[in-house]
């Protein structure tokens, strides 16, 4: 109770705070809808924040996936290889300085318009970057007497990373991967403002906020947002299990 009741009064003070400013202030829904507007829209648009969020949280997920794949085995050939790491962060840096919106319509424009690989291009472009760095961190921080523990055994190669590298580097890997969790989402939600299928969240958005339908495109902006809490609760749980030592160290 003292870890969860604190953030839940905070909230729900908040959120009062909120709708007494829009109520008593008379602020246009334009500006700021009420808590209370956007709550009437999600229940009533429950069905198409769930459609659509699903439409974009599978583009998120492959992005994820393939980005943090990618991540991971150029981390680990970075790490055998100097020059390879020299001359792979820089490449790294220039793709997370990458604005989305830019991205998102060169590659909206290079496929069809009913193709949603160009949002999971953008997703995983952007889960590369701090996947990619803290798993190399990690692989780079190897306990010297496990290196020459495994060097006793004569082990090189894929059997020292199998056994050494990757165990130590998992606590660095899902630092990256909790980081990318939310950046994915929010890389598939803004590249669906720029075209393509009109099936997601930010597309909904984009539309409901054309047609002055505020406290709609926040209701679809709240649906992005517990979507982006779902992968990342989901990130700590596989963390957790990949990890349970640790779960036990901070109990």
């Amino acid at each position: 109770m003292r870890r969860v009741l604190p953030p839940v009064i905070v909230g729900v003070l908040a959120l009062v705070a909120w709708e007494l400013t829009v109520s008593l202030g008379r602020i246009a829904p334009f500006i700021l809808p009420a808590p209370s507007a956007i709550g009437h829209e999600l229940v009533a648009q429950r069905d198409n924040i769930l459609s659509a969020a699903a439409a974009s949280g599978l583009n998120a997920l492959i992005g994820l996936l393939w980005g943090a794949a990618a991540g991971i085995l150029a981390a680990m050939a970075a790490s055998r290889f100097r020059l390879l790491a020299d001359v792979s962060l820089p490449v790294a840096a220039v793709l997370n300085a990458l604005p989305i919106i830019a991205l998102a319509p060169i590659l909206n424009n290079m496929f069809e318009s009913t193709s949603n690989l160009p949002r999971r291009l953008v997703a995983g472009i952007i889960v590369f970057f701090p996947v990619f760095v803290n798993t190399l961190r990690g692989l780079r921080e190897v306990d010297p007497t496990h290196r020459e523990l495994m060097t006793s055994y004569a082990a090189k190669g894929w059997t020292f990373t199998r056994l050494v590298r990757l165990p130590g580097a998992l606590p660095f890997v899902f630092t990256g991967l909790r980081q990318a969790s939310s950046l994915a989402v929010i890389a598939a939600v803004v590249a669906e403002y720029f075209g393509g299928l009109q099936n997601g969240l930010g597309s909904r958005i984009t539309s409901a906020a054309a047609f002055t339908a505020y406290p709609r495109a926040w209701a679809f902006v709240v649906g992005a947002c517990l979507l982006g809490l779902i992968f990342y609760l989901t990130t700590l749980l596989l963390e957790r299990l990949a990890m349970p030592w640790k779960a036990r160290l901070l109990s």
